[in-house]
């Protein structure tokens, strides 16, 4: 028995291969229409009116199409501002006798009630200023210091000690002269 070597030769592998890629290649290649055998004259090109060809239909990007319609999600209209201040921030200044009865569109809380409703319920000295807490008839409480104002008549918070809070209130009385009065608020005694 004879037995043939079933591995092709070294030679003959790369021919096959480039007979099969040229005969792809071949296969592949466009048809052309051959030219007509009378070809019809070429016409002479109209040089004093050129002719533009208006197009079929309106070319409209399809990249704008693609994007979706700006939509607001969120609406903050009605919403209050964050860095707006909550009280309308005044210099410290004792009220003079022309705006003893003037009360501001934007009075803070502290200033809608009468120095004798506000409670003392504590006082913290020994620090660079003493500061005390009042409570007002609704049970809101305020951290008050000297320099500030309090109650209707804006009274100014002259002193903070141990004992009390003293509070000086300019007004006028029946003659037209403004005085003042000096309310002293004192801590609760003990029982």
């Amino acid at each position: 028995m004879i037995r043939r070597n079933l591995v092709p030769n070294s030679r003959l592998l790369p021919l096959v291969a480039v007979g099969v890629v040229v005969a792809t290649l071949l296969s592949c290649k466009k048809h052309e229409e051959p030219l007509p055998a009378n070809p019809a004259p070429a016409q002479p090109a109209k040089a004093a009116m050129p002719q533009q060809l208006k197009p079929v239909q309106k070319q409209v990007s399809s990249a704008l199409s693609m994007l979706p319609a700006p939509v607001n999600k969120f609406d903050f209209s009605n919403k209050k501002d964050p860095f707006k201040p909550y009280g309308i921030v005044r210099a410290s200044q004792a009220p003079s006798a022309d705006n003893v009865h003037k009360r501001p569109l934007n009075a803070l809380p502290i200033h809608s009630f009468d120095v004798g409703q506000f409670k003392l319920i504590g006082i913290v000295t020994g620090g660079r200023q003493s500061e005390a807490m009042v409570v007002d008839p609704n049970g809101k409480g305020y951290v008050i210091k000297v320099g500030m104002t309090i109650g209707k008549n804006e009274g100014l918070i002259t002193s903070i000690t141990n004992n009390g809070v003293d509070v000086v209130e300019q007004f006028r009385d029946d003659r037209g002269r403004v005085r003042k009065e000096t309310i002293k608020i004192t801590l609760p005694r003990k029982q």
